[in-house]
């Protein structure tokens, strides 16, 4: 089995975790704070990463260039707004379902890594992505009568609008780390990915603390009082990362995302399990077809 692929099914299961740990903080951050946690917890371990990448491992630190930085900064922030977009989505439609729509993501990522980087996807590919929208597009009316009126509206409703917008967003941020990863030309992958992602979450955080100055000192209290539940979500999410910047240098963006859906197997097992959400026969399906989807890209690639 190819690394990549173990990399990016622990990246995976990694994100599902911080996920659902992030929908816990919402209750009592709200959706700036518990957005901010996996940023401002996880960058001090991303800059600890890559010290042991160097000093332990014996990596040779790569020189930063304007092109980096351009595309870091792209996927930082890119990442920040469609953190945010996901995190409120958790509190218009249950955890599973709304984790289902930014799935959409691989499409988009495809596209986006079609214009940016010029990589293409094989026939068969593109097929496996169509039947992965399809899934969506099942979830999206599985609590509606079955009509192409009530399709239209699933949609095109504000829940599916942000889901979607989330994956679009998601999709940039990706793109744009692996162009980073790839502008630094490294000693390898690894220190490519661990350097890319200490530089994204350090100005992440910056920023992040700056907004939350601006819009409601109040939320940096919150983040602060909560930092034993607060750090789980930014070790989760930093180790998450760096599977993912990891997956993204050894390979195109479009198949680890794809693959990368796999989360939806471990975000309905939190969702019937930990949140003890209810899970509707057309949801259950959709979320098969795409996991469908995702097999059928692996094998058709």
């Amino acid at each position: 089995m190819e690394p990549w692929i173990i990399i990016t099914i622990a990246a995976a299961f990694l994100q599902n975790l911080r996920s659902a740990l992030q929908k816990h903080l919402q209750t009592s951050l709200g959706t700036t704070g518990a957005s901010f946690v996996r940023f401002g917890y996880g960058f001090p371990l991303a800059i600890l990463y890559v010290l042991g990448l160097h000093f332990l491992a014996r990596y040779s630190l790569p020189d930063l260039n304007g092109t980096f930085w351009f595309w870091a900064l792209v996927g930082g922030l890119s990442q920040i707004f469609a953190t945010m977009m996901l995190v409120y989505l958790f509190s218009l439609r249950n955890f599973a379902v709304g984790t289902a729509y930014s799935k959409t993501e691989p499409v988009q990522a495809a596209i986006f890594g079609l214009i940016l980087l010029g990589e293409r996807l094989t026939p068969g590919a593109i097929a496996a992505i169509i039947v992965g929208v399809i899934g969506v597009m099942m979830i999206s009316m599985a609590r509606l009568p079955l009509s192409w009126r009530n399709l239209f509206i699933a949609m095109t409703g504000r829940t599916a609008l942000i889901g979607i917008a989330s994956g679009a967003v998601f999709g940039i941020s990706a793109v744009a780390y692996r162009s980073a990863a790839l502008s630094l030309g490294g000693p390898n992958p690894v220190m490519q990915a661990a350097v890319t992602l200490a530089c994204v979450t350090s100005f992440q955080t910056a920023f992040m603390l700056v907004w939350m100055l601006i819009k409601d000192k109040r939320e940096i209290g919150q983040v602060l009082r909560s930092w034993r539940s607060s750090s789980l979500v930014g070790i989760a999410g930093v180790t998450g990362s760096a599977c993912w910047f990891t997956a993204m240098a050894l390979q195109q963006v479009a198949y680890v995302r794809a693959l990368g859906q796999i989360e939806l197997v471990f975000t309905f097992m939190a969702s019937i399990f930990l949140f003890r959400e209810r899970i509707s026969r057309m949801e259950a399906a959709g979320c098969l077809l795409i996991v469908t989807g995702i097999l059928l890209l692996l094998m058709w690639k």
